[in-house]
């Protein structure tokens, strides 16, 4: 698995939106039904869906997040098999990485999410759900929120 990181491509190819979050100094993280591991917010673009909506439905679908500001950050894309390609070609599959502080919190809405979880320090995730992808997304944008 290789991950690449671009200032921009065309729309068309960001078929994932990724949700680096912060409510009061710690990191938010969401955890599926059927997993035991935590993951960031995201997800998959639906069809006529702008990434920017996508980040935003897929953020609240995941946290319930209600009032926040979210930042675009990057472009990233994933070189070789993952769990939405199956192919270990080197076929490249482009997201958007941003950035959400948050305000308030609804309820989390009726999903596929367990429950959301906060960390001051990620090294204390007990287990990433995406750990060839995540963790590098997340150290991208930490370095790119302290630059600025």
């Amino acid at each position: 698995m290789k991950i690449k990181f671009y200032e921009e491509v065309d729309d068309e190819k960001l078929l994932f939106a990724v949700i680096v979050a912060k409510y009061k100094e710690q990191w938010v993280f969401c955890k599926h039904k059927q997993r035991n591991s935590y993951e960031l917010c995201g997800g998959h673009r639906e069809a006529n869906e702008s990434i920017l909506d996508c980040a935003r439905r897929e953020f609240y679908e995941e946290s319930g997040a209600k009032e926040y500001q979210l930042i675009p950050l990057c472009v990233y894309s994933c070189l070789g098999k993952t769990r939405v390609k199956e192919s270990s070609d080197e076929h490249e599959t482009f997201g958007m990485l941003y950035y959400a502080e948050v305000y308030d919190f609804d309820e989390l809405p009726e999903s596929e999410i367990q429950e959301i979880a906060f960390f001051t320090d990620v090294k204390k995730i007990p287990e990433w759900t995406y750990p060839q992808i995540q963790p590098i997304l997340f150290a991208k944008a930490q370095s790119m929120l302290t630059k600025k």
